[in-house]
């Protein structure tokens, strides 16, 4: 149970969408990846404050204490709206209500002049006032990428990725 940016940036340009190989599918990989730390924040075993179904997404960030990869296994109660929002590919509609909940119900505090802050904990009342571009970037692409497939239609028409990829035993 891995923080969620191994599912995000991997696949920003790399579509997984029909990408395969000897061990996995990787869009079903991506899926089950996105659900599996959606479901972790909703059953909440350390009992932080605010985990549910609209508010959920463990990965890398800043935190209460300085910067870590937030997962099921290192969970601090640090939520990061980057991990939904990018998830949005591959969980649509709980990443839309999770996106909904973060600006309308949360928004005076964690929407600022950039878009969302980089992280929160309700539990410690503590509130990023920082933005993150790695965190940042993959909210933009994903959001994109669920929207028209731009990056990952981009990237893949490049005949040195797919030479690649076949050289790797990927069907794609």
């Amino acid at each position: 149970m891995d923080p969620l940016f191994f599912t995000h940036y991997s696949f920003l340009g790399l579509d997984p969408r029909n990408l395969l190989d000897d061990y996995a599918s990787y869009w079903e990989q991506n899926v089950s990846q996105s659900l599996i730390n959606m479901n972790y924040c909703i059953a909440n075993p350390r009992s932080f404050i605010g985990y549910s179904a609209d508010c959920w997404g463990l990965t890398a960030s800043d935190n209460q204490s300085g910067y870590s990869a937030h997962s099921p296994t290192n969970d601090l109660g640090v939520i990061t709206p980057t991990a939904a929002l990018s998830s949005l590919p591959y969980t649509p509609e709980q990443s839309m209500k999770t996106m909904r909940n973060f600006y309308y119900k949360l928004g005076d505090k964690l929407w600022g002049p950039y878009g969302f802050y980089d992280a929160f904990n309700l539990t410690y009342a503590w509130w990023a006032d920082s933005y993150l571009a790695i965190d940042q970037g993959p909210i933009v692409v994903m959001i994109e990428n669920y929207r028209s497939g731009l990056l990952w239609n981009m990237f893949m028409k490049n005949p040195e990725i797919k030479a690649g990829l076949s050289k790797l035993g990927f069907a794609y």
